[in-house]
């Protein structure tokens, strides 16, 4: 199918988001062509002040305009607990359940050797230091049950284990409103080693 150059550039541009597909694209653009262009204007300066002012925290590595974040320049927060996360997107959905006191370390990233990327590349370094030197009592590792998270894991609580600091994790078992007989084995396993007494 042919588009004149540059809505067939912006097609490509959209096509680079992850989970973005050609129709998703086309639709996509088209929407932008479809737009008042002072919404577009709007649109394109809020893309390059979030890629001008947002960045990395220079404490914990969640993403902020503000170093340190807003996170860790609360006085509310409970200083003996670190909740170590892969990523920026796990600290907001962490945020949102309003439980969680203490701070964050996020990763930014998981050791994956098929994707070359080890220990090295992550804030691990950066989680030990931390903890020792700011009397962390507590780490709890909020990350993902795969096979690259559970790596990690193991990676991550070898190191801390011998500086006296309990290691924890998160329980991972059946979503609210689900029935067990459509669980697979891995959840209802992760359910039964989860369990908490009543």
């Amino acid at each position: 199918m042919y588009f004149t150059p540059p809505l067939a550039r912006l097609i490509e541009e959209f096509q680079r988001f992850p989970g973005v597909g050609p129709k998703s694209a086309q639709r996509m653009a088209f929407y932008v062509l479809n737009m008042p262009a002072e919404e577009v204007k709007r649109f394109s300066e809020s893309l390059l002040e979030a890629k001008d002012k947002v960045k990395h925290c220079s404490r914990c590595f969640h993403l902020s305009a503000n170093d340190p974040c807003e996170i860790c320049s609360s006085e509310r927060r409970d200083v003996t607990t670190i909740c170590v996360v892969a990523d920026s997107r796990d600290v907001v959905a962490l945020e949102k359940t309003r439980e969680y006191k203490g701070f964050y370390h996020v990763l930014n990233g998981l050791i994956s050797p098929l994707e070359g990327r080890g220990p090295e590349q992550l804030k691990v370094r950066e989680l030990l230091n931390r903890s020792h030197q700011e009397g962390v009592k507590e780490v709890i590792l909020a990350i993902n049950p795969t096979i690259e998270g559970d790596a990690t894991v193991l990676y991550i609580s070898s190191l801390l284990k011998p500086l006296a600091i309990k290691v924890t994790r998160i329980a991972f078992g059946l979503p609210m409103g689900s029935d067990l007989e459509y669980a697979d084995e891995v959840t209802l396993t992760r359910a039964l080693e989860g369990r908490r007494e009543l």
